[in-house]
């Protein structure tokens, strides 16, 4: 039993019986795709009622048909139960896996190692539980073997490949503060002393003659002088923020794909 973890080249399980079609013909069609299974990982498990039953862990696929056959859910205190369910009519709504079993049916299914293989009678045993039915004598169905005709069924690998969207790293605005010394000159003014002489005329004889003939004197003027004043406020300046962009890059996949070859031996004639 291998796991399908981080893509869908992580391998497989092999989870039915070779010759046989496990599911009953009306459940064929309701098993979800690989790339729709894989998103599914890490959503709630509920019941149709609404019930949460745990976590949805693994998906594990089927080595004959490649397709998502079973899951574990993670349940119990501390998520420490696993449980294997089998994903036939599973929907997938309003970002919950809802499937056709109760919370009980799911926590009383048979114990399975999820890292072992799963073997034919631990499936039985797990189908009976969920009731999906198997066919008993399918005819024709594979290669070779009691129960089929006289045809045998050449098979072969596709590749199909999807996407997967992951979180590839996170980015964040961050405001801090820087000082800069800003110098801006500024006009500053100053009175200054200036000595004004103005001879005796007739219109200022009578005040230059006013007082005594002789005497000391003093006068004080006062001076002015402007000092730059500096004042900050806060203005906004701008407004920022992020945005995402798309941008589309082709990216290489390779993969081994198996094919069998189907060949005669003895007095065979000539292929129709």
């Amino acid at each position: 039993m291998c796991h399908f973890r981080q893509s869908p080249r992580a391998g497989c399980l092999s989870a039915s019986r070779p010759g046989t079609s496990r599911l009953h013909p009306k459940l064929e069609g309701k098993m979800p795709q690989v790339t729709e299974a894989y998103e599914w990982r890490g959503r709630n498990v509920v019941a149709s009622d609404g019930d949460k039953i745990g976590t949805l862990e693994e998906i594990y696929l089927d080595t004959q048909t490649g397709e998502p056959e079973w899951a574990t859910v993670r349940m119990g205190l501390f998520g420490a139960q696993h449980t294997f369910i089998p994903l036939v009519q599973v929907d997938h709504r309003r970002g919950e896996v809802v499937v056709p079993y109760s919370k009980d049916q799911v926590k009383d299914a048979p114990s399975v190692d999820p890292d072992g293989q799963l073997s034919r009678d631990e499936e039985d045993r797990l189908y009976s539980h969920y009731g999906v039915v198997g066919s008993e004598q399918p005819v024709g169905q594979d290669v070779s073997g009691p129960t089929t005709d006289d045809a045998m069924t050449r098979s072969e690998e596709e590749l199909r490949v999807g996407t997967a969207k992951r979180e590839r790293g996170r980015a964040r605005l961050r405001k801090y503060v820087v000082t800069e010394e800003v110098q801006q000159t500024v006009p500053v003014q100053r009175e200054e002393v200036r000595i004004e002489r103005e001879p005796i005329t007739d219109a200022n004889v009578d005040q230059a003659l006013d007082g005594p003939e002789i005497s000391e004197e003093e006068h004080e003027v006062v001076l002015h002088e402007e000092e730059p004043v500096v004042e900050k406020r806060v203005v906004p300046k701008e407004r920022v923020r992020m945005g995402k962009d798309t941008r589309t890059d082709d990216a290489q996949v390779s993969e081994e794909l198996r094919k069998e070859q189907i060949e005669a031996d003895g007095d065979v004639g000539e292929p129709r």
